[in-house]
Protein backbone atom coordinates (compact mmCIF):
# COMPACT_ATOMS: atom_id res chain seq x y z
CA UNK A 1 0.00 0.00 0.00
CA UNK A 2 1.40 3.35 -0.98
CA UNK A 3 -0.34 5.69 1.50
CA UNK A 4 1.37 5.72 4.89
CA UNK A 5 -0.13 8.70 6.76
CA UNK A 6 -3.23 10.79 7.31
CA UNK A 7 -1.63 13.68 5.45
CA UNK A 8 -1.05 11.47 2.42
CA UNK A 9 -4.73 10.45 2.42
CA UNK A 10 -5.76 14.11 2.59
CA UNK A 11 -3.42 14.97 -0.30
CA UNK A 12 -4.77 12.03 -2.30
CA UNK A 13 -8.36 13.15 -1.70
CA UNK A 14 -7.57 16.75 -2.67
CA UNK A 15 -5.69 15.69 -5.80
CA UNK A 16 -8.65 13.59 -6.95
CA UNK A 17 -10.42 16.93 -7.38
CA UNK A 18 -13.94 15.53 -7.13
CA UNK A 19 -15.33 18.95 -6.34
CA UNK A 20 -18.07 19.64 -3.87
CA UNK A 21 -20.05 16.54 -4.84
CA UNK A 22 -18.01 14.09 -2.74
CA UNK A 23 -17.27 14.79 0.88
CA UNK A 24 -14.04 13.65 2.44
CA UNK A 25 -16.01 11.55 4.91
CA UNK A 26 -17.72 9.70 2.05
CA UNK A 27 -14.36 9.18 0.35
CA UNK A 28 -12.79 7.81 3.54
CA UNK A 29 -15.67 5.41 4.14
CA UNK A 30 -15.42 4.13 0.57
CA UNK A 31 -11.66 3.67 0.89
CA UNK A 32 -12.18 1.72 4.11
CA UNK A 33 -14.61 -0.62 2.36
CA UNK A 34 -12.10 -1.21 -0.43
CA UNK A 35 -9.31 -2.00 2.03
CA UNK A 36 -11.50 -4.37 4.03
CA UNK A 37 -12.30 -6.22 0.82
CA UNK A 38 -8.58 -6.46 0.08
CA UNK A 39 -8.06 -8.12 3.47
CA UNK A 40 -10.08 -11.07 2.20
CA UNK A 41 -7.49 -11.85 -0.49
CA UNK A 42 -5.10 -14.48 0.82
CA UNK A 43 -2.14 -13.46 -1.34
CA UNK A 44 -1.92 -9.81 -0.18
CA UNK A 45 0.20 -8.58 2.71
CA UNK A 46 -2.24 -7.80 5.54
CA UNK A 47 -0.30 -5.38 7.77
CA UNK A 48 -0.11 -2.43 5.34
CA UNK A 49 -3.83 -2.82 4.65
CA UNK A 50 -4.64 -2.87 8.37
CA UNK A 51 -2.49 0.24 8.88
CA UNK A 52 -4.40 1.98 6.09
CA UNK A 53 -7.72 1.10 7.73
CA UNK A 54 -6.45 2.48 11.07
CA UNK A 55 -5.42 5.75 9.39
CA UNK A 56 -8.83 6.04 7.70
CA UNK A 57 -10.65 5.38 10.98
CA UNK A 58 -8.58 8.05 12.73
CA UNK A 59 -9.41 10.58 10.01
CA UNK A 60 -13.12 9.72 10.31
CA UNK A 61 -12.92 10.27 14.09
CA UNK A 62 -11.21 13.62 13.54
CA UNK A 63 -13.87 14.72 11.05
CA UNK A 64 -16.61 13.77 13.52
CA UNK A 65 -14.87 15.71 16.31
CA UNK A 66 -13.57 18.86 14.59
CA UNK A 67 -15.15 18.89 11.12
CA UNK A 68 -13.97 18.23 7.60
CA UNK A 69 -12.52 21.68 6.93
CA UNK A 70 -10.43 21.58 10.11
CA UNK A 71 -9.11 18.12 9.21
CA UNK A 72 -8.23 19.26 5.70
CA UNK A 73 -6.42 22.30 7.09
CA UNK A 74 -4.60 20.23 9.72
CA UNK A 75 -3.24 17.61 7.32
CA UNK A 76 -2.51 19.66 4.18
CA UNK A 77 1.20 19.94 3.42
Amino acid sequence: MGIQSASEYVDFFINLNMGENVSMLSFLNNEKIVLKQKLEHKNLEKEPIKKGIEILEELVREINEIGEKAVLDKHQN
